[in-house]
């Protein structure tokens, strides 16, 4: 009678046996070898058969439920003996036990630990002393009673033990299966004893243990009904149980393919840096790829979904690892996923690296273009000695300068800018997509350029010896530095000159002849510097660091690092020139009524900058005038007063091709030199600003944080007993002060000598520089 149910429960072990046999393989979804299977690094290849792994697992899933399904249906032989066909109330069923010495009982521990123990004494009204397998005695309240074994008194707590091991020897999971089987046809409630009658053919204290053991460990076959007086087991239906399994088989299979997957992670992991997968080979497998990318997601505190946050972190534990993104960071790493190097906070912002298809599509069909728009309205502005000055390594030259004397003396300038609104339309693939980046980005690694960069290049910039089409800008400045007369036209020029800041100030200081044109821009830039700052103005430059990586890939990039001074002849020119340009384009849509970026910047809540003027000049001066200075400010209609700059208006209008603000007002200008309606309403100007400012906010707190990490990987590197000239900004506190370290242009922390005083150079060496932890600890020497 017993037969049947037994064969039927090794068909079930079989098939399962079947699919923890194929799970148990070496081998995972990658190809990868574990590490102990003596792989050969410069040999490993990946090799992706996870999907057909996916596929058969889930085979194995519908397999069992096939086999399941046809047990079900077979005639079966019953065994009923004291069954009734209605379900009994369970009070009726099966009665709890009072507790006595010598019983046998399960309890659980503070641990959440199940132990047996043998009753051997009451301790208080409630609780009993209780002798365990391990040997010890404890007092257990009867609330961490969770089974009291029938027919059985043990007094001596060895013989616990002994039982505890001939009920390992007969416990199988796979026989309940049976129980539910025959139960579920009889549609009743069971007992403990009654089901150890179905499975074992004997309701003894062994078998009524391990039918219990099985049963609190099910959550497949049935429900437990416990009410006050009586604990019974209710059959789950056939629908419910198939459920079940199918969701516990996924399970494993989700199981194994994690684990496959940690296998992977090992693997790569153990390789030498130079043979580790290259990133794209992670991306091929829709399963790895999903688990990688939610690491990604993780490592940048950018996951979608909780879900995706979730695989993230069975990953992490499945590696033994701390479930924080530095931990995922570092994982990535180890994989060779993200290069030592990787600049983190691209990833963390969203930063658009690359042009979708639409927008080069877009840009490849306005290279095609041979047309111009502005044909009929441009000047010849090619006879014009015009000097493009910026610095080394820039791509994008959207400004150039020329100059003249007139026969009365007065200096004429030319602020020539260049002209992307001739090529780009409003609301077109193009700008929709500068506006959605509002900038271009630059870090010592790369540049993220707002517009393609093959057309913002070969057709947007300034290029030495070229027709270059041009927006520009005439100014007649009088002997005092004042706006005489202007002009705002369409232009054709062809650039002469393209000078770095040191080039053009080693210029400026041989003072050629043949270069006049250079000397009359910088003294036209000293009329206007004079003019503004009777006016008020207040100047703030800091030394900045220019940073290019070479091969940022590599564990150990060069890094090139030089300091630049903003108060060099050159520099001070150019600065000039674009504060007229923007000046004038202010008066020139104020004259006009055209709606324009207009940017003011209102006074200080300190009227009066003269308590700087016991500061030493420079740096230390300018980290105070920051300190005090208010955020600038926006009108669409009308000029702003720009206090800071010493000037009634200004509107951004010399870098169009890499800030998209100076592109809106470049739509705006043109369109009205066009005479043709205005692309743009105030309200809409405002709208187009707010977002390109927050994708400027963005793009600037990246190329802060990129520059830093660079500065302190140079630090690092450096010899540790090396000394630095440092400059004391300020004081924080007692005499911790904030230092400009001048030869990498970085500020830091220190404590400082008794004496010191701001405005002091003291010397420093660096104690820890730790790039990814953003960590620079100085000591002054």
């Amino acid at each position: 009678m017993r037969a049947p149910m037994a064969t039927r429960a090794m068909n079930l072990c079989s098939i399962l046996g079947v699919f923890h046999h194929r799970s148990s393989t070496r081998c995972n979804s990658l190809g990868f070898v574990h590490p102990d299977s003596r792989f050969r690094s410069g040999n490993l290849r990946l090799s992706f058969v996870g999907g057909d792994q996916t596929r058969m697992n889930q085979s194995l899933v519908d397999l069992v439920m096939e086999e399941l399904q046809l047990q079900r249906t077979r005639p079966r032989a019953s065994s009923k003996t004291g069954l009734t066909s209605v379900k009994d109330a369970p009070a009726a069923k099966g009665e709890k036990k009072t507790l006595q010495r010598g019983m046998l009982l399960e309890f659980e521990k503070d641990s959440k630990k199940l132990v047996l123990a043998v009753a051997h004494r009451p301790d208080g009204k409630k609780n009993w002393m209780v002798f365990d397998q391990n040997g010890f005695m404890s007092s257990i309240r009867p609330q961490q009673i969770r089974y009291i074994v029938p027919g059985i008194e043990i007094l001596e707590y060895s013989d616990v033990t002994d039982f505890a091991k001939k009920a390992e020897e007969i416990l199988d999971p796979s026989i309940l299966e049976c129980a539910w089987l025959e139960v579920l046809e009889e549609n009743q409630w069971v007992t403990v004893e009654e089901i150890a009658q179905i499975i074992y053919g004997n309701t003894g204290p062994l078998e009524c243990y391990c039918t219990y053991v099985l049963l609190s460990r099910d959550d497949i076959y049935f429900d437990t009904i416990e009410t006050r007086d009586s604990v019974v087991y209710d059959p789950r239906p056939t629908d419910k149980v198939d459920e079940v399994l199918k969701r516990k088989m996924i399970e494993e299979v989700s199981k194994k393919e994690l684990e496959d997957f940690v296998q992977t992670l090992i693997s790569a992991k153990a390789l030498p840096q130079g043979s580790k997968p290259a990133k794209s080979m992670w991306l091929v497998e829709a399963k790895v790829r999903e688990r990688i990318e939610a690491l990604a997601a993780y490592a940048t505190d950018n996951c979608k979904s909780e879900e995706q946050r979730k695989i993230a972190r069975n990953i992490l534990n499945a590696m033994r690892m701390s479930t924080t993104s530095t931990a995922a960071v570092g994982l990535l790493m180890d994989i060779g996923y993200f290069p030592i190097h990787v600049n983190l906070d691209v990833l963390k912002y969203n930063i658009r690296t690359e042009h979708n298809y639409k927008s080069l599509l877009a840009a490849e069909q306005i290279l095609a273009r041979t047309t111009d728009p502005d044909e009929h309205i441009r000047t010849d502005l090619t006879s014009l000695k015009v000097f493009a000055i910026d610095v080394d390594e820039a791509d994008e030259l959207d400004d150039a300068l020329s100059a003249t004397r007139l026969s009365d003396g007065r200096i004429k300038v030319w602020i020539h800018v260049a002209d992307p609104a001739s090529w780009v339309e409003p609301f077109g693939t193009l700008d929709k997509e500068a506006l959605h980046r509002g900038t271009s980005v630059y870090v010592p690694t790369e540049t993220f350029s707002m517009f393609p960069e093959k057309l913002a290049l070969e057709k947007m910039s300034l290029r030495q010896g070229e027709l270059c089409r041009a927006v520009s800008i005439s100014v007649v400045l009088d002997n005092d530095g004042r706006i005489m007369e202007y002009a705002v036209e369409n232009s054709t020029i062809k650039p002469t000159y393209m000078l770095t800041y040191e080039s053009a100030t080693e210029l400026l200081y041989l003072k050629l002849e043949e270069e006049e044109e250079l000397q009359l821009l910088s003294e036209a830039a000293s009329l206007r510097y004079k003019w503004r700052h009777d006016r008020g103005a207040i100047e703030v430059s800091m030394p900045e660091a220019r940073i290019k990586v070479s091969d940022p890939d590599n564990p150990e990039p060069t890094i090139s690092l030089y300091v630049e001074e903003h108060d060099n002849a050159a520099r001070r020119l150019v600065s000039e020139m674009m504060i007229l340009c923007n000046e004038v384009i202010a008066e020139f849509g104020s004259s006009n009524d055209i709606p324009l970026p207009y940017r003011g910047q209102p006074q200080s809540n300190i009227s009066d900058f003269s308590v700087f003027d016991n500061l030493p000049a420079g740096p230390t001066r300018s980290v105070a005038y920051l300190r005090v200075m208010r955020a600038a400010e926006f009108d669409f209609r009308a000029p702003l007063s720009h206090d800071t700059l010493g000037v009634n208006g200004y509107v951004q209008f010399t870098s169009p091709i890499r800030r998209y603000v100076d592109l809106l007002a470049h739509f705006q200008v043109k369109a009205f030199l066009r005479r043709r309606v205005l692309p743009f309403s105030a309200g809409e100007l405002k709208g187009r600003t707010f977002i390109a400012n927050m994708h400027m906010k963005v793009a600037r707190r990246l190329q802060s944080t990129s520059l830093k990490y660079w500065q302190l990987e140079y630090l690092m590197r450096q010899p540790k007993d090396k000394t630095y000239r440092a400059l004391i900004l300020r004081f924080i506190k007692d005499r911790t002060a904030t230092l400009l370290l001048l030869e990498v242009a970085l500020q830091a922390t220190c404590e400082v000598s008794e004496g010191s005083d701001v405005g002091d150079q003291t010397k420093v060496i660096v104690k820890i520089a730790h790039p990814r932890k953003d960590i620079l600890v100085l000591v002054e020497v």
